[in-house]
């Protein structure tokens, strides 16, 4: 067997904004594996200031894992625990090199397109009116749940656009969900949750920032508003640090995203532990290619959870890979009447 990795840039069709600052570009890697004049293709995606991978040698640590590939994925995925993106890349690699094509890693209802996965409209921040246009855009093509990136302009101005919503469609019709990225000060984070369960939101995501596990745990007991934990996740590798986070904090939910959890594996570990504790969660992804999403789709249909997921990002870049991943009314599609086009030598 032969490994190589390649890097790619994706470009987003127009400036994104998070509570990080605004993303224009993202960094990705691809593990290609070869054997027996069959490819396995595998993505190794980080997000910059986020990932707990983001460090100076992951490059490094990437080369080592593809010249030591003959140690086989179990060998490998122990030998990356610090990181989760190539694990999942590992898995992802090895996965589709044994299937019978590259992309259809784990063939169901959904892959032979008979079958959906019910996903949310993501919401980016921007000033007022281009949210605003967002919102009705995601209502207007059909989707049933939103979420809403908030914390980058003031609260008042977010309050009042989630305000907007309700006055016309009522939690039965629209299901609202926020999405803080930690950026709220502990202090003021229950006023706020109390202001926004007015509103009759689904959950919000990381109300205050990760790595105050007691704050969080107080937040989670005496909130009127479901919390959903996502970044507090990233860095907590075993096993034992994974339950012992959710028996201090006790969320009403958390948020999956394989790339930074270590792939399948390290999702799933969470999963059951969740379930242990009448936790809920749902899957999403972490601004993949279409190669990433791909696994993630496909694995997400198999667990049969019939939340809305966060699996539309597909569409945000200018130079993504085709493939058969349609949205279409708010849920996602595998249109085997599209062909995959995966070519790397338009990036560098």
């Amino acid at each position: 067997m032969i490994a190589t990795y390649k890097t790619y840039l994706l470009e987003f069709k127009r400036p994104s904004g998070t509570s990080r600052g605004v993303l224009r570009t993202k960094e990705t890697w691809f593990i290609i594996l070869e054997k027996n004049g069959k490819q396995g293709i595998g993505e190794c995606g980080i997000l910059r200031g986020l990932s707990a991978d983001d460090r100076p040698d992951y490059e490094q640590q990437l080369k080592w894992t593809c010249h030591n590939i003959h140690l086989g994925l179990e060998d490998l995925y122990k030998a990356n625990i610090e990181f989760p993106s190539i694990q999942f890349g590992l898995e992802m690699a090895f996965k589709s090199l044994e299937s019978e094509t590259p992309f259809e890693l784990f063939p169901s209802e959904f892959t032979n397109g008979n079958a959906s996965i019910p996903i949310n409209g993501l919401i980016w921040m921007g000033d007022k009116s281009f949210m605003k246009q967002q919102i009705q855009d995601k209502i207007n093509s059909g989707f049933s749940c939103i979420k809403m990136k908030i914390g980058a302009i003031d609260f008042q101005t977010e309050y009042n656009l989630l305000k907007s919503i309700r006055k016309e469609f009522s939690k039965d019709d629209i299901e609202l969900r926020v999405d803080a990225n930690g950026a709220f000060k502990y202090n003021q984070a229950l006023e706020k949750l109390k202001y926004l369960s007015e509103l009759n939101l689904h959950s919000i995501e990381q109300p205050i920032k990760q790595g105050q596990p007691e704050e969080m745990a107080r937040l989670c007991e005496d909130t009127p508003l479901p919390i959903a934990l996502d970044e507090e996740l990233i860095g907590v590798f075993s096993v034992t640090e994974k339950q012992k986070l959710l028996q201090t904090i006790q969320p009403q939910y958390i948020i999956l995203k394989p790339s930074f959890v270590g792939g399948w594996q390290g999702s799933q570990e969470w999963i059951n532990l969740s379930n242990k504790q009448d936790v809920g969660w749902w899957i999403t992804s972490a601004l993949e290619s279409n190669i990433g999403l791909n696994a993630i789709a496909q694995w997400t249909y198999t667990l049969q959870n019939p939340m809305p997921q966060g699996l539309g990002t597909g569409s945000l870049f200018t130079n993504n890979f085709d493939s058969p991943l349609l949205v279409t009314k708010g849920t996602l599609h595998y249109n085997n009447n599209i062909n995959w086009d995966f070519s790397l030598t338009t990036n560098k």
